[in-house]
């Protein structure tokens, strides 16, 4: 009780006392030294133990920018969601049906206001972040989209020769990742919701963990799901049949990623997106540096794999490394209890 005072003086339920613990490294068996079978019935005997009035528990409430997502998300936020599909929408439509300077306008345009809406839907959703991300996070992930767009086509022109003039851009990813920022605002929110609800109904750490493992790995295969049939739909409609693995993969991360930045471990984010966005840059650099003289090896890792692999590795890769992050993180008590653990 008096180590852990402060915390139990804000707390505002006997869960976020639970989290605060967990977070210090008290888990059930330390608890069982205090005579108590988990440190959920711990918790609720220094809840308990630490007086308090009405207006002493008002003035301690977390601020709306630290309480879960769960819990202060604004209304209309679920049609707020829509926006990057709607603009994503209108950006490749005015693409497809213009010609010559008219499209390179067009997708400049495009692309600024591409970029205004994600940052606004996602300042207003329930993939909003606790706390500011990690220096570059956003330029990662501006490049990944990019790459996504016009990646594939640059490089696969790089090692035929090319490109001897404007290389295809693959519209359709761009529009099924867009389209899919819907599902991943809901997703995120049907995450955030039973863990807090199975939260509510655990007795332990341990079995609060076994339940939500299986419960984000549920979400993310779903999310996936959507995604892929999305692009797929996108591609049928704009006439590119190409495979929208590297695509899917890239989505699978970006959720990852947002995920795991919004319950507040930030550093994990920024290096798994900084390490794909090397993998990335660096196969076009080798592809255009083996015309040097002397420099021919360098492309014979991508040539070998081929231009659309690429994408499919870094994103997959960082894909798996984020998702074993998230089944510890996000299982952890803690992390659903807003802020009462420290960020990572």
């Amino acid at each position: 009780m008096h180590r852990h005072r402060e915390l139990c003086e804000r707390a505002v339920d006997p869960l976020e006392i639970a989290a605060g613990l967990e977070a210090h490294g008290v888990t059930d068996r330390a608890a069982a030294r205090y005579r108590h079978r988990d440190v959920f019935s711990l918790a609720e005997e220094m809840y308990a133990r630490v007086p308090r009035d009405g207006a002493r528990t008002s003035s301690v409430v977390a601020p709306p920018e630290d309480r879960p997502v769960v819990e202060s998300l604004p209304a209309g936020w679920a049609l707020v969601a829509l926006l990057p599909g709607i603009v994503c929408a209108a950006a490749v439509a005015g693409y497809e049906l213009t010609a010559g300077r008219g499209r390179l306008t067009v997708l400049v345009a495009g692309a600024l206001v591409i970029a205004v809406t994600l940052r606004f839907a996602l300042r207003h959703g329930p993939l909003r972040a606790r706390r500011r991300p990690v220096s570059g996070t956003r330029a990662w992930s501006g490049f990944l989209l990019l790459y996504a767009l016009c990646g594939d086509g640059l490089l696969d022109g790089a090692l035929r020769g090319g490109p001897d003039g404007p290389w295809p851009l693959d519209t359709a990813a761009l529009l099924g990742l867009g389209l899919a920022f819907a599902p991943a605002a809901w997703c995120a929110r049907l995450f955030a919701v039973r863990a807090r609800r199975r939260l509510a109904q655990s007795r332990g750490l341990a079995e609060f963990a076994a339940g939500a493992r299986p419960l984000l790995l549920a979400v993310v295969v779903l999310y996936a799901a959507a995604l892929t049939g999305l692009l797929v739909l996108a591609g049928r409609f704009l006439g590119q049949q190409g495979p929208p693995l590297g695509a899917a993969l890239l989505g699978v991360l970006l959720l990852l990623a947002r995920l795991l930045t919004s319950y507040g471990f930030r550093r994990a984010p920024a290096l798994v997106l900084g390490c794909a966005c090397a993998v990335e840059g660096l196969a076009v650099a080798a592809a255009f540096a083996a015309r040097l003289p002397g420099c021919g090896f360098l492309a014979v890792p991508v040539d070998a794999v081929g231009a659309g692999a690429v994408p499919v590795l870094a994103c997959g890769a960082g894909a798996a490394v984020l998702l074993i992050r998230a089944a510890r993180t996000l299982a952890r008590a803690s992390a659903h209890a807003g802020g009462t653990g420290e960020p990572r």
